[in-house]
């Protein structure tokens, strides 16, 4: 009987987290860094586990160590030729794990100019074996991933995954976006990765409220997708936002604003640097009144350290007790330590 193993990305001190999840699900711990996990499951066949703080995971093939590529890439040929000889790739994703916890010095997750580099070498070394294989490109579903985790310039992971959700498809579990003008705030980023993963079926012209609106970021990705916002915030927001033909702001707390200013929307995101307690109490205030008509919720809320991610389950209790017709919990890969949660109303 073969066994499963597995890798899996996540974010920097997320790992603990993870770690005990899989631990859970029977998976004995193997390899480990900041920002990666592997493990082992006597279990054949197993498909790689999923969970809030998982960001993206693979089929293990092995791993490759060396001083250099020239080391290093033999020993990747020789591993996919005794491990993966059956299989056929479509996509080539290389990625970093991450180096540093999201936001610490302005880092942020996804590929970086080395394992761009890094990437375009492997695709060439491997161009007989894969031909015509795509480079860190967005998958469709259902297509097979070679994946190639940078856990350090001498160390790769290698693995492979079908593409099913938005997650599996980008690499590394980060989505490729290139904004149509320069972000306010990284919130732009949060907010395109929360819709894509929630899959609500937004359109143009939908009308959306966002609470803690400033500056903007958020905001920004909405207009550019053609929607109607309703930005809730005492703060000021950045001059382009607040003079969008398509904006207005309420500049107040959202329990200050009459719910008259709620009624009509499709959609609401909350996203604000307040208690997740105060959050949930002034979303539940908002959405009881049985005037408004939201279809779907994107909240954001501060874990204040991984060590109390087992509060989860206290707002999970109660967004259930709201009568929601189903919603989902995860750390996205723009989350700092934070959770967003995509309520289906």
């Amino acid at each position: 009987m073969t066994a499963s193993f597995a890798i899996v990305v996540c974010a920097h001190g997320a790992e603990v987290l993870v770690k005990e999840s899989m631990a859970a699900m029977g998976w004995r711990l193997a390899f480990s860094r900041p920002g990666l996990v592997t493990a082992k499951h006597d279990s054949p066949n197993l498909p790689p586990p999923e969970g809030a703080f998982i960001r993206s995971s693979f089929r293990s093939l092995g791993m490759c160590r060396g001083e250099n590529m020239s080391e290093m890439l033999p020993q990747m040929r020789d591993l996919l030729d005794q491990q993966a000889k059956s299989l056929r790739f479509d996509h080539l994703h290389v990625f970093p794990k991450d180096r540093l916890p999201i936001g610490k010095f302005d880092f942020e997750p996804g590929i970086d100019e080395l394992s761009t580099v890094i990437a375009e070498t492997i695709a060439g070394d491997l161009a007989t074996m894969y031909p015509g294989v795509k480079v860190n490109q967005i998958a469709d579903p259902f297509q097979t991933v070679l994946d190639i985790v940078l856990v350090d310039a001498s160390t790769w992971m290698i693995g492979y995954h079908r593409a099913t959700g938005v997650h599996s498809r980008w690499p590394g579990g980060v989505q490729p976006i290139v904004p149509v003008h320069p972000p306010i705030s990284r919130a732009y980023y949060k907010a395109a990765e929360a819709i894509a993963w929630s899959e609500f079926p937004i359109r143009e012209n939908d009308l959306a409220v966002e609470i803690g609106s400033a500056p903007g970021g958020s905001c920004g990705y909405l207009l550019e997708r053609g929607l109607r916002v309703r930005g809730v915030d005492p703060a000021e927001m950045d001059p382009r936002i607040a003079s969008h033909s398509r904006f207005e702001h309420f500049q107040m707390k959202a329990d200050e604003l009459s719910h008259k200013h709620y009624y009509g929307a499709r959609w609401m995101f909350v996203d604000s640097n307040v208690l997740p307690d105060q959050t949930l109490q002034s979303v539940e205030n908002i959405i009881t009144d049985p005037a408004t008509s939201f279809e779907g919720l994107i909240l954001t809320l501060k874990i204040g350290g991984y060590p109390h991610a087992d509060r989860i389950v206290k707002w999970s209790r109660r967004i259930e007790s709201w009568s929601v017709k189903s919603f989902r919990v995860k750390q996205l890969a723009r989350n700092k330590v934070e959770v967003c949660y995509a309520i289906e109303m």
